[in-house]
């Protein structure tokens, strides 16, 4: 199993952990990406976070959404919802998004069901988040896609990161990445 550890602020505030023990507790279980996410913060809040992720942590640093935030970071990982409002075309959309953010960049895609990953498996992406696996506190509204995860990510062509109550124990057979949060702590 490979790790791909999501550094949620939101999590890390309910749980009391500070960024400096999150990538301590990545590093522990050899992660290979940390995604870092945070929804309610301003620009200048999550820069300031990246800046120090980056003096921590050296192996892949993705930012969740703010694509404007890319020169700090590896690439970028974005949801349905906010490709879309880049473009209504998903093609055009991540060519926009990969002359904005730069071509030497990671780009992840949220998927949710074969139909998405069928549309991922036209776009020039580096990996797909596919969930989520099982139900979680930071998304309520994620329809869980249980043991059909694993049956649908053999339709990806992309590598695949397996998201939402995934834990470090969780295997798969079609799966590159367990995306592992809360269940570092």
């Amino acid at each position: 199993m490979r790790l791909y550890a999501l550094c949620d602020i939101d999590m890390l505030r309910a749980n009391g952990v500070d960024l400096g023990t999150f990538v301590s507790q990545a590093k522990k279980y050899d992660a290979e990406i940390l995604q870092y996410r945070n929804k309610h913060a301003d620009i200048a809040t999550i820069k300031g976070d990246l800046i120090l992720l980056r003096q921590l942590w050296d192996g892949f640093l993705i930012i969740n959404d703010h694509y404007e935030l890319a020169p700090f970071c590896d690439g970028i990982h974005i949801g349905q919802e906010d490709l879309l409002t880049i473009d209504s075309d998903p093609e055009r959309a991540i060519k926009i998004l990969k002359l904005a953010i730069g071509a030497d960049k990671i780009i992840g895609l949220s998927t949710h069901n074969a139909n998405e990953i069928a549309i991922a498996n036209t776009l020039d992406l580096n990996y797909i988040g596919l969930g989520a696996f099982r139900a979680t506190l930071t998304k309520s509204d994620t329809k869980v896609l249980g043991d059909s995860l694993d049956t649908i990510a053999s339709g990806s062509k992309h590598p695949v990161a397996a998201i939402g109550g995934v834990r470090l124990e969780d295997r798969f057979q079609h799966v590159t990445y367990n995306v592992i949060g809360s269940g570092l702590l």
